[in-house]
């Protein structure tokens, strides 16, 4: 989607409630502290894109849509991973594993909290370039946040109109050059031999807007065996052929080498050592390397009154990643369709999509219609290799490319028209989608030692969107949406069929039914709630049927029910006292299930209850600091309910940051101090896990400080 420019202004063993009173009353004080100024519209009331495709203000809008605003991203933040940033939103839970070679744990109102690695079930989309392959597999260490502008996240019936996949939409704008040429340099440095440098040429000259960036991240980890390295680069530039156009491009790259991969460990492991590994992921030196290059553009033309819109993409990712799988599970003579311990793939991926917007007078309200269409397509050239020298039985080195037993094309392959209209009359707001998804996927196997498992499979689903507000008064806008929705199996969920062998073609996707009423009201001049409730219907859930031989098989459950309420709340009471707070209470279960699973079984890796709640105090211009609190009730780790839970957590952090300007200098500070009692917790899980090694810890109490220096010229 092209990108557009919006002018935007821990942890015991036991439940701990206090937060949410605490956080309840936090946001019952903010609703009495109002202010009566008026000039906060461009922090609560922001204007969004995603969802309408089209400018319009959050709080009109039918469904739930935050904007996480530049602030918000940057301030007294490491910009490494967007879990940072997103822990305000309500309904969504975003977990950093602190593992880099599996990226982060995200979920939306409980989509994707079953990914063992990557992001599951929710579209990520950075300046019009999907961080989504076709098939709905996403990489969220693609966003480079150095260079947000703003963060939308949407969530709720509308993500239907992105297509399969998308229980939930993230999308990152990034910031276009513009203004005096300038030049900036930081470094940050903390816990766990932390260190991030960053270079940044950004401005304007004869019209053309360039931001370029580069960083360098280090840290050994919190947990052993968690060392990593990230070097990023980013590079827009921004021309305006005339005054009814813009004409963006686009470069990014990530590199990681060698990123150390500790895995879970089991309950009495964590209990003895929270910064533990398994002795495998050390034996087998388990690691991973990662290289992603991609670069799009993004045109608008205005003519008349419509906007044309067109954007394009394409990219090259390469992964080679060692894991723990037992040489003796890998043994060819009994185990012929074992594909080995170690994954090596080069990825190629393309898109293109189109869209027109126009608007016009029609029954009396002003009719805004968009058609479109979006195509995408990867392509996976893939091998696989034992982890050893040696036989199977009898190996010499354990933790090394060995043996071929996998060699094909993956090609995944999406094509989806859609049209959606938008309708303001006096009161009344209309929003309406319609998207048809064709998904193909096809295995071309090139390693016939143990049978051909070519195939291939197709998809195809049109689901619609609905939703209507009214205008009860200019502070309080009602609102009700609908839609169907369906995810396709990924790759990775259909690599492998019961026994550990052969493509699983016969995974069917799962498709949903979604409801959402809500309130979107102000306060006073300062405060903004939202309040939401929701029901998701879904059947044919795929979940994790089982492992042999290393491998994870899939199949379908035949329904899960997601009941949940949101409430959000943000407030600038005074000059120098800001507020935020976030609270979702979500009953997610099995029901009416044929898989095995017993009905009212709790979804495993979704909490009940996630609290957030902020107080932000600025004491003088350029300076502010804040307290923050997360509260996330206990998690199952298992479909049966039947292992150790992981249990409530609350964990407390405190911000610092200062900005001083001397003529074309500007000079920033941050001091971040995150788990200030220094709580044990489980930071994430890892759903279904054959060996027993669901947790995640996540880290004791960390340090964080950081400088930079801005020159303009």
């Amino acid at each position: 989607m092209p990108a557009h420019t919006a002018h935007l202004s821990a942890t015991g063993f036991e439940p701990q409630p206090k937060p949410i009173a605490i956080g309840l009353a936090l946001a019952l004080s903010m609703g009495s502290f109002a202010a009566s100024a008026a000039d906060a519209d461009l922090t609560l009331k922001p204007v969004v894109v995603t969802g309408s495709r089209v400018e319009a203000q959050s709080f009109d809008l039918p469904y739930s849509v935050d904007v996480i605003d530049a602030r918000s991203i940057g301030e007294a933040q490491l910009k490494v991973n967007v879990s940072e940033s997103l822990a305000a939103v309500p309904g969504l839970v975003v977990q950093n594993r602190q593992n880099y070679a599996q990226d982060l744990q995200i979920s939306s109102r409980g989509f994707g909290a079953r990914a063992a690695f990557g992001v599951r079930g929710i579209k990520l989309i950075t300046d019009g370039i999907p961080a989504s392959t076709p098939d709905g597999q996403g990489q969220a260490a693609t966003f480079n946040l150095d260079t947000a502008e703003r963060i939308e996240v949407l969530r709720g019936p509308f993500s239907t109109v992105y297509g399969a996949g998308s229980g939930g939409v993230i999308q990152l704008f990034s910031r276009e050059g513009s203004g005096a040429p300038s030049i900036k340099a930081g470094v940050l440095g903390g816990s766990w031999g932390t260190t991030k440098y960053e270079l940044e040429a950004q401005g304007e000259k004869d019209g053309v807007g360039y931001l370029v960036n580069g960083s360098r991240f280090d840290t050994d980890g919190f947990r052993h065996h968690s060392a990593a390295s990230r070097d990023q680069s980013f590079a827009k530039i921004t021309l305006r052929p005339d005054q009814d156009s813009k004409l963006n491009f686009i470069a990014a790259t990530l590199h990681q080498a060698d990123t150390q991969d500790p895995q879970g460990i089991t309950w009495d492991t964590f209990q003895v050592d929270r910064r533990a590994v398994e002795s495998a992921a050390t034996d087998y030196n388990v690691r991973k390397n990662i290289d992603n290059v991609q670069g799009g553009m993004n045109y608008e033309r205005r003519i008349g009154a419509g906007t044309l819109q067109l954007s394009a993409y394409v990219g090259r990712r390469s992964v080679l990643q060692y894991q723990s799988i037992p040489t003796f599970v890998q043994n060819i003579v009994t185990r012929p369709g074992q594909a080995g311990g170690v994954i090596d793939f080069e990825r190629e991926f393309h898109g293109l999509s189109a869209r027109w917007i126009h608007t016009l007078a029609a029954l009396g309200g002003e009719l805004t219609l968009t058609g479109g269409v979006d195509y995408d397509r990867s392509r996976d050239d893939r091998q696989g290799y034992e982890n050893f020298l040696g036989s199977a039985t009898a190996p010499t080195v354990i933790g090394v490319r060995g043996n071929l037993r996998r060699d094909e094309i993956d090609t995944v392959t999406s094509l989806d028209p859609y049209l959606q209209a938008s309708w303001k009359r006096g009161k009344w707001g209309l929003q309406a989608g319609l998207r048809h998804s064709h998904v193909e996927t096809e295995v071309d196997d090139r390693y016939l030692a143990n049978g051909d498992d070519s195939g291939s499979v197709s998809f195809n689903k049109t689901t619609p969107a609905v939703g209507v507000t009214y205008e009860l008064n200019p502070a309080l806008n009602l609102y009700a949406s609908a839609a169907r929705g369906y995810e396709t199996p990924t790759l990775g969920e259909m690599a492998y069929s019961a026994g550990g062998t052969g493509f699983n073609l016969g995974l069917k996707p799962s498709t949903s039914t979604q409801y959402e009423f809500g309130a979107k009201a102000f306060v006073g001049d300062y405060t903004r709630l939202n309040v939401a409730v929701f029901q998701i219907n879904t059947d044919d859930e795929i979940v994790s049927a089982g492992a042999t031989g290393g491998r994870t098989y899939y199949t379908n459950a035949a329904s899960t029910l997601r009941q949940g309420l949101e409430v959000a709340v943000d407030s600038e009471f005074s000059q120098r006292w800001r507020g935020k707070f976030a609270f979702t209470h979500m009953r997610a279960v099995y029901d009416a299930s044929d898989s095995g699973i017993d009905d009212g079984k709790r979804l495993p890796a979704i909490p009940a209850t996630s609290v957030y709640g902020e107080l932000a105090w600025q004491p003088l211009q350029g300076l502010s600091t804040a307290l923050e609190a997360v509260y996330r009730s206990r998690v199952f780790v298992n479909d049966a309910n039947d292992e150790q839970v992981a249990p409530s957590y609350t964990l407390f952090n405190l911000r610092v940051a200062a900005t001083q300007t001397q003529g074309p200098w500007q000079f920033q500070q941050m001091l971040r101090l995150d788990n200030l009692f220094d709580r044990t917790y489980v930071g994430s899980v890892i759903v279904n896990d054959s060996n027993g090694k669901f947790y995640e810890p996540g880290p004791g109490f960390s340090a964080y400080a950081g400088v930079s220096a801005r020159y303009s010229f």
